[in-house]
């Protein structure tokens, strides 16, 4: 027979539950806050320790500078968060870049042709996107190893299509967007802001976006709850390579020329140290768009820093490498935190 003081206890541990769950969940708020915002103190203090050794870095012109160099790196990088929620990666996106760049310079000089640039350039970058999303969601290969043959192979068709030289417009239709504004904003940086609010809308306001985050959380759990991880996975490779197209657009048009052998290069190392600097975790899951904004600020910063501070392109090259190992570090530390 059940006692009459069985409804309170009850009662009381209802209580204590919701308690406690309210607690967890106040808790995983100010993780998620930590998570977009925690690398922010440390783009302040560059922006601070810059200014005070270059007079000329918070110049207007140099901010406009900062700004577009960040814009194409921003647009990659956000294709990538939304790889590397789903616990992927995507090594290609720099010859991604440089492909979709070729082809759009390419049918840019074609008469006739030349309004399908641009509709080119992004329909390359799906393609290829596609290509690696079909090869991890369907061969079940690894998608480092995927993306890895990828940038090799995808580079060498760059220089192949462009006959390994630098192809060149100088009456480019689409160059407006590399080097005019809209209402006195860089269109890069009005390009790289509408990428960002459109990510921030599929991953926080949609189904696919819960979907994302549930296959990077664990894949198998989100297979036998109904998700088609298959979906999930060609959509973000797609949408990375179509990412990858929008970056070439972006980049040809600022130089109205593009090469298959140097354009791109290196572009994949600093989207992913965007991403993991802006908190999202490499082994998928967790993380968000407005951090990866961040973190895409904080490579672009210290790259124009260094810069005016007269520091040498190999420097240069070794600052960054410290800065993506460090990423990785802090990644790995995130996560032995959020075990605690």
């Amino acid at each position: 027979m059940t006692s009459p003081l069985q409804p309170n206890v009850d009662n009381k541990l209802s209580i204590v539950n919701v308690v406690g769950d309210a607690g967890a969940t106040q808790q995983e708020k100010m993780r998620q806050l930590m998570r977009v915002a925690g690398m922010l103190p440390v783009l302040l203090l560059l922006c601070l320790g810059f200014s005070l050794l270059s007079e000329n870095f918070l110049s207007v012109q140099n901010i406009s500078i900062i700004s577009q160099q960040a814009s194409i790196n921003v647009v990659l990088a956000s294709g990538l968060t939304f790889v590397i929620l789903t616990g992927g990666i995507d090594l290609s996106v720099g010859s991604i870049l440089a492909v979709s760049a070729v082809v759009s310079l390419l049918v840019s000089q074609i008469p006739g042709l030349a309004p399908l640039a641009v509709a080119a350039g992004l329909g390359a970058g799906l393609f290829l996107g596609l290509v690696n999303g079909v090869l991890v969601a369907f061969g079940k290969l690894p998608a480092f190893i995927v993306t890895l043959g990828g940038l090799t192979a995808m580079r060498g068709i760059a220089r192949l299509i462009g006959d390994d030289k630098t192809v060149f417009n100088p009456e480019l239709s689409y160059a407006y967007i590399g080097n005019e504004t809209l209402f006195g904003v860089p269109w890069l940086v009005v390009i790289a802001i509408a990428v960002v609010a459109v990510s921030w809308f599929i991953l926080r306001r949609t189904v696919l976006g819960v979907q994302i985050y549930a296959v990077g959380g664990n894949p198998e759990a989100a297979r036998l709850s109904g998700i088609k991880v298959w979906k999930v996975l060609l959509f973000v490779y797609a949408l990375s390579g179509l990412l990858a197209g929008v970056g070439a657009v972006m980049t040809s048009a600022r130089l109205m020329a593009a090469n298959g052998l140097q354009l791109g290069q290196s572009y994949e190392l600093d989207a992913i140290a965007a991403v993991i600097l802006g908190g999202t975790r490499f082994t998928g899951g967790v993380g968000t768009i407005v951090g990866t904004l961040i973190g895409a600020l904080i490579i672009a910063t210290l790259s124009n820093g260094l810069t005016l501070l007269g520091v040498s392109d190999i420097w240069q090259y070794i600052i960054k490498g410290v800065v993506i190992i460090g990423a990785v570090a802090l990644d790995r530390f995130r996560q032995s935190g959020a075990r605690t």
